[in-house]
Protein backbone atom coordinates (compact mmCIF):
# COMPACT_ATOMS: atom_id res chain seq x y z
CA UNK A 1 0.00 0.00 0.00
CA UNK A 2 1.22 3.27 -0.95
CA UNK A 3 1.68 6.16 1.66
CA UNK A 4 -1.10 8.86 1.38
CA UNK A 5 1.01 11.36 -0.02
CA UNK A 6 2.66 8.55 -2.87
CA UNK A 7 2.56 9.02 -6.33
CA UNK A 8 1.77 6.09 -8.42
CA UNK A 9 4.92 5.36 -10.46
CA UNK A 10 6.79 7.77 -8.81
CA UNK A 11 9.79 6.20 -6.66
CA UNK A 12 9.60 7.17 -3.01
CA UNK A 13 12.37 8.30 -0.52
CA UNK A 14 13.17 5.63 2.15
CA UNK A 15 11.63 6.57 5.03
CA UNK A 16 14.58 7.48 8.24
CA UNK A 17 13.46 6.43 11.25
CA UNK A 18 15.32 7.34 14.72
CA UNK A 19 13.37 4.96 17.77
CA UNK A 20 15.18 5.44 21.03
CA UNK A 21 14.52 3.21 23.60
CA UNK A 22 14.60 5.08 26.84
CA UNK A 23 13.48 4.02 30.51
CA UNK A 24 15.17 3.36 33.98
CA UNK A 25 17.52 0.55 34.62
CA UNK A 26 17.03 -2.95 33.83
CA UNK A 27 13.32 -1.41 32.26
CA UNK A 28 14.28 -4.15 29.39
CA UNK A 29 15.27 -0.97 26.99
CA UNK A 30 18.60 -2.93 25.63
CA UNK A 31 17.65 -6.13 25.55
CA UNK A 32 14.52 -5.01 23.21
CA UNK A 33 16.59 -1.98 21.70
CA UNK A 34 19.10 -4.77 20.58
CA UNK A 35 16.19 -7.30 19.20
CA UNK A 36 14.61 -4.55 17.37
CA UNK A 37 17.87 -3.28 15.71
CA UNK A 38 18.28 -6.79 14.31
CA UNK A 39 14.60 -7.70 13.28
CA UNK A 40 14.58 -4.12 11.50
CA UNK A 41 18.48 -4.44 10.16
CA UNK A 42 19.30 -0.81 11.83
CA UNK A 43 22.35 0.22 13.45
CA UNK A 44 22.15 0.22 17.16
CA UNK A 45 23.91 2.54 20.20
CA UNK A 46 24.13 2.01 23.53
CA UNK A 47 24.65 4.53 26.09
CA UNK A 48 26.73 1.96 28.01
CA UNK A 49 28.40 1.09 25.68
CA UNK A 50 29.41 4.51 24.15
CA UNK A 51 30.32 5.99 27.66
CA UNK A 52 32.80 3.32 28.36
CA UNK A 53 34.47 3.83 24.84
CA UNK A 54 34.94 7.66 25.56
CA UNK A 55 36.44 7.22 28.84
CA UNK A 56 38.66 4.54 26.92
CA UNK A 57 37.30 1.68 28.78
CA UNK A 58 36.48 -1.91 27.96
CA UNK A 59 32.18 -2.60 27.73
CA UNK A 60 32.78 -4.78 30.70
CA UNK A 61 34.73 -2.91 32.84
CA UNK A 62 32.80 -2.41 35.91
CA UNK A 63 32.45 0.95 36.91
CA UNK A 64 31.16 1.15 40.37
CA UNK A 65 31.00 5.30 40.65
CA UNK A 66 28.18 6.77 42.78
CA UNK A 67 25.89 8.42 40.82
CA UNK A 68 26.55 11.25 39.23
CA UNK A 69 30.27 10.80 39.95
CA UNK A 70 33.08 9.78 37.72
CA UNK A 71 31.48 9.19 34.22
CA UNK A 72 28.12 9.31 35.53
CA UNK A 73 28.59 12.78 35.83
CA UNK A 74 26.21 14.78 34.74
CA UNK A 75 29.17 16.51 32.00
CA UNK A 76 30.13 13.30 31.01
CA UNK A 77 26.40 11.85 30.55
CA UNK A 78 26.21 15.37 28.43
CA UNK A 79 29.17 14.52 26.07
CA UNK A 80 27.77 10.87 26.30
CA UNK A 81 24.60 11.71 24.36
CA UNK A 82 25.90 14.23 21.73
CA UNK A 83 27.69 10.96 21.04
CA UNK A 84 24.81 8.84 20.30
CA UNK A 85 23.58 12.15 18.25
CA UNK A 86 26.78 12.34 16.03
CA UNK A 87 26.40 8.55 15.71
CA UNK A 88 22.92 8.99 14.66
CA UNK A 89 24.25 11.44 11.95
CA UNK A 90 26.49 9.30 10.46
CA UNK A 91 24.23 6.70 10.14
CA UNK A 92 21.95 8.25 8.05
CA UNK A 93 24.67 9.98 6.05
CA UNK A 94 26.10 6.21 4.65
CA UNK A 95 22.59 4.84 4.32
CA UNK A 96 21.04 3.47 6.93
CA UNK A 97 17.12 3.94 7.24
CA UNK A 98 16.58 3.33 10.67
CA UNK A 99 18.94 3.92 13.92
CA UNK A 100 18.15 2.51 17.33
CA UNK A 101 19.25 4.47 20.22
CA UNK A 102 19.45 2.78 24.00
CA UNK A 103 19.67 4.82 27.37
CA UNK A 104 18.00 6.07 30.07
CA UNK A 105 16.95 9.81 28.68
CA UNK A 106 15.58 10.40 31.74
CA UNK A 107 15.40 14.41 30.97
CA UNK A 108 13.02 15.57 28.79
CA UNK A 109 15.70 17.71 27.37
CA UNK A 110 17.67 14.64 26.31
CA UNK A 111 14.53 13.38 24.01
CA UNK A 112 13.94 16.94 22.76
CA UNK A 113 17.26 17.10 21.43
CA UNK A 114 17.06 13.62 19.40
CA UNK A 115 13.75 15.18 18.23
CA UNK A 116 15.25 18.34 16.74
CA UNK A 117 17.93 16.44 15.20
CA UNK A 118 15.44 14.34 13.67
CA UNK A 119 13.01 17.60 12.46
CA UNK A 120 16.76 18.59 11.16
CA UNK A 121 17.83 15.60 8.81
CA UNK A 122 13.95 14.71 8.05
CA UNK A 123 13.82 11.59 10.10
CA UNK A 124 11.00 10.01 11.50
CA UNK A 125 11.32 9.83 15.82
CA UNK A 126 9.68 7.36 18.08
CA UNK A 127 10.17 7.02 21.47
CA UNK A 128 9.47 3.55 23.49
CA UNK A 129 9.25 4.01 27.53
CA UNK A 130 10.03 0.69 28.38
CA UNK A 131 8.71 0.14 32.15
CA UNK A 132 8.43 -3.01 34.66
CA UNK A 133 8.10 -3.58 38.51
CA UNK A 134 9.96 -3.36 41.03
CA UNK A 135 10.53 -6.71 41.99
CA UNK A 136 11.25 -7.54 37.77
CA UNK A 137 14.03 -5.05 38.10
CA UNK A 138 15.34 -6.33 41.02
CA UNK A 139 15.32 -9.95 39.71
CA UNK A 140 16.73 -8.32 36.85
CA UNK A 141 19.31 -6.88 38.89
CA UNK A 142 20.63 -10.15 40.42
CA UNK A 143 21.19 -11.39 37.43
CA UNK A 144 23.19 -9.01 35.67
CA UNK A 145 25.01 -8.91 38.93
CA UNK A 146 26.56 -12.54 38.26
CA UNK A 147 27.05 -12.09 34.37
CA UNK A 148 30.85 -11.38 33.79
CA UNK A 149 29.20 -10.08 30.49
CA UNK A 150 27.22 -7.59 31.75
CA UNK A 151 27.89 -3.40 29.87
CA UNK A 152 25.36 -1.24 32.81
CA UNK A 153 26.29 -0.71 35.75
CA UNK A 154 23.43 0.10 36.95
CA UNK A 155 22.64 -1.57 40.45
CA UNK A 156 19.67 -1.12 43.36
CA UNK A 157 20.29 1.60 44.68
CA UNK A 158 21.03 3.78 41.08
CA UNK A 159 17.39 2.41 39.91
CA UNK A 160 16.11 4.39 43.14
CA UNK A 161 17.41 7.50 42.80
CA UNK A 162 16.24 7.34 39.05
CA UNK A 163 12.82 6.85 40.49
CA UNK A 164 13.23 10.74 42.28
CA UNK A 165 14.51 12.23 39.16
CA UNK A 166 13.30 10.86 36.08
CA UNK A 167 10.87 12.71 34.13
CA UNK A 168 8.54 10.43 31.98
CA UNK A 169 7.42 11.19 29.14
CA UNK A 170 3.87 13.23 28.72
CA UNK A 171 2.06 11.42 26.11
CA UNK A 172 0.22 14.23 24.91
CA UNK A 173 2.80 16.31 24.88
CA UNK A 174 5.46 14.38 23.83
CA UNK A 175 3.83 12.30 20.67
CA UNK A 176 5.13 9.14 18.57
CA UNK A 177 6.19 7.97 22.34
CA UNK A 178 4.80 4.17 22.66
CA UNK A 179 4.58 3.23 26.88
CA UNK A 180 5.56 -0.96 27.32
CA UNK A 181 5.66 -2.85 29.73
CA UNK A 182 8.44 -5.59 29.28
CA UNK A 183 7.33 -8.12 31.38
CA UNK A 184 6.71 -10.32 28.13
CA UNK A 185 8.97 -12.66 25.96
CA UNK A 186 11.13 -10.21 23.30
CA UNK A 187 8.85 -12.20 20.70
CA UNK A 188 5.89 -10.94 21.81
CA UNK A 189 7.20 -7.43 22.45
CA UNK A 190 8.40 -7.30 18.90
CA UNK A 191 5.04 -8.20 17.73
CA UNK A 192 3.61 -5.87 19.41
CA UNK A 193 5.52 -3.16 18.40
CA UNK A 194 5.90 -4.45 14.69
CA UNK A 195 1.96 -4.13 14.51
CA UNK A 196 1.96 -0.61 15.85
CA UNK A 197 0.51 2.36 13.25
CA UNK A 198 3.61 3.91 13.53
CA UNK A 199 5.89 1.17 12.21
CA UNK A 200 3.24 0.63 9.46
CA UNK A 201 4.97 1.91 6.78
CA UNK A 202 8.90 1.11 7.78
CA UNK A 203 9.82 -1.36 5.61
CA UNK A 204 12.95 -4.25 6.02
CA UNK A 205 15.98 -2.72 4.36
Amino acid sequence: MLPNNSVPGVPQAPIKVIVVFFGMTASGKSTLGKAWAKARQGTYHNTDRVRKELAGLQPTDKRPDQVTQGIYSTAFTEKTYQALLECTRKDFAHGYEMVVLDGSYSKRQERDQVRSLAGEIGARCVFIFCTCSDNEVQRRLDQRALDPEAVSDGRWEIYQHQKTIFEPPDINEERACVRLSTEQSVGELLACLAANPLFQDCTLQ
